[in-house]
């Protein structure tokens, strides 16, 4: 059974970077994404938002095989800044999972 860390809503509320609340789960991202990264962003953000951390440390291959092209981010119909909310999921998994600061 999954567990809410509050760790890691507790991160999330504090930061600046990671927005993804205007996110319609469209889909569009998905759609353009070169990489062909089905996770990213739709569900994985949702984890985040609901403070599931496993399911977040589940897809670590996936969160560092993003691009950070923006592709996704320039076709978003809510802007929601992809990219940066990826950069947020790494500097957060580096410090928490692999202890660099």
């Amino acid at each position: 059974m999954p567990k809410v860390s509050s760790k890691l809503a507790s991160a999330v509320k504090c930061s600046d970077i990671f927005n993804a609340d205007a996110c319609m789960h469209c889909g569009v991202c998905t759609a353009v994404c070169p990489m062909g990264l089905e996770m990213l962003p739709r569900k994985l953000f949702r984890y985040v938002q609901v403070g599931l951390e496993d399911k977040v440390r589940e897809n670590i291959q996936t969160i560092y095989s993003c691009l950070l092209c923006g592709m996704c981010a320039e076709n978003c119909p809510a802007e929601v800044n992809i990219a940066d909310n990826v950069r947020f999921l790494r500097k957060y998994i580096n410090e928490t999972e692999f202890n660099l600061s």
